[in-house]
This record gives structure tokens, C-alpha cells and sequence, in this order.
């Protein structure tokens, strides 16, 4: 007796349990699968144009239309690059130049090295050599400016053309001027320079050796 009540308990229960409507028996319904996605019909048309006027050549190369097309994509990529490249290359390096330039410190000539040459000039000065003590001080002074700013000159360039320099303070181009003025007068007039000269050139050479040379 007692068992036959546990087994319409028990039936009971399992009825009870399968009419829960928040209990899932049946079998799931198998997923759609998603749809392609539809290629718009430009893109399609572009395709059939690239098709006909390169595959003829894919296959002249013994190559199908898809291996061929993925190859031209990746050259019309690397072609887009370099174009990139070429038109914004300039200015990334402008850029690069211009953040990475220091403001150039100003250059003065060492006072040892300048009262050495001055030495080496008023011997021959007093030799009564005063053109080549005056050439010696031009030399000098051209070997400062290409030392200091080796970008203001060129092998050609004339000591009239340094003279003139733009880029020299005012004080240092009246000084190259008289030192250059005078060894051109004895250069090229063939005229002997005498003591004034010479103590006119060693002055400017005085001034000159205290400039502060800037780009």
C-alpha cells in the first residue's frame, strides 16, 4: 500500500516538474545562419571592369584572376604609400631638422689663439713685411668665420663677397672690410702697404677677434 502511494507521488511530481513552463524539454531550433553580406553593385561593376582589362594579363603570366587581383592590390597598396610618403616625407623631415636643431651658441676666437697670431704678425710688421702680415691676418680671420659658421661660406668665395656677408654683425664686416681693402691694394694694385696700413689691419683684426659670430 505504502509503495503504491510513493510511485503516484513520485508520477505526481514528474508531471508537476514537465508542466513548468520555464523549464526548456524540446529541442532547440538550429540557428539561421547569417546572411552575406550584399556587395554594393558599383563595387561588383568595378570588379568586372578590373577583371576584364587585367586578367588577360594574369594569365599571359600563368597566373588566375583571384591570385592575380590579390597581387595588383598589394602593389596599388605599396603604390598609395609611396605617394603618402612623397607628399608628406618633406615635411616630417622639415619637422625632424627643426626639432632637433640646438640654437647655436655664440663663438668669439680664443684670446690665445688670437694674441698668437698677432705675435706672428708684428714680426713680420716688424720686418717691415707689412703686406704678408696684413695677408697673415686676413687668412686668420677667414679660417675663424669657415671654423665658426662653415655653412656662410664656399671654396669660392672672395674675401669682397665675405666682406658683405649679411650674416656678419655689422662691427665684424667694417673689420674684414679694412684688413680685406688692404691686402687686395697689395695684391692686386701692387701697391707696398706701410706702417699706417698695418696698424689700421692689426686694429680691425682686434675688433674683429671680439665679435660674436650667429647664424
Amino acid at each position: 500500500m505504502a509503495s503504491a502511494t510513493a510511485s503516484r507521488d513520485a508520477a505526481s511530481d514528474w508531471e508537476a516538474v514537465r508542466g513548468a513552463a520555464d523549464i526548456q524539454y524540446a529541442p532547440l531550433a538550429p540557428a539561421k545562419p547569417p546572411e552575406p553580406a550584399q556587395v554594393p553593385e558599383w563595387l561588383q561593376a568595378l570588379g568586372r571592369l578590373l577583371e576584364a582589362i587585367f586578367a588577360p594579363i594574369g594569365r599571359l603570366l600563368g597566373m588566375s584572376w583571384p591570385l592575380f587581383s590579390n597581387i595588383l592590390i598589394a602593389l596599388a597598396v605599396l603604390l598609395a604609400l609611396f605617394v603618402l610618403w612623397r607628399i608628406l616625407g618633406p615635411a616630417i623631415e622639415a619637422w625632424r631638422r627643426r626639432s632637433g636643431e640646438a640654437v647655436p651658441e655664440a663663438w668669439v676666437p680664443a684670446a690665445e689663439e688670437a694674441l698668437a697670431l698677432l705675435e706672428d704678425a708684428d714680426r713680420l710688421a716688424a720686418e717691415g713685411r707689412y703686406a704678408e702680415a696684413t695677408h697673415l691676418l686676413l687668412r686668420r680671420s677667414v679660417s675663424q668665420i669657415r671654423q665658426a659658421r662653415p655653412d656662410w661660406l664656399h671654396p669660392a668665395s672672395t674675401a669682397r663677397e665675405i666682406s658683405a656677408l649679411p650674416t656678419l654683425p655689422d662691427s665684424g664686416r667694417e673689420a674684414f672690410a679694412t684688413i680685406a681693402t688692404r691686402v687686395e691694394r697689395s695684391r692686386f694694385a701692387l701697391r707696398d702697404l706701410g706702417s699706417g696700413d698695418w696698424a689700421d689691419a692689426r686694429e680691425a683684426y682686434a675688433r674683429f677677434a671680439r665679435i660674436e659670430l650667429r647664424a
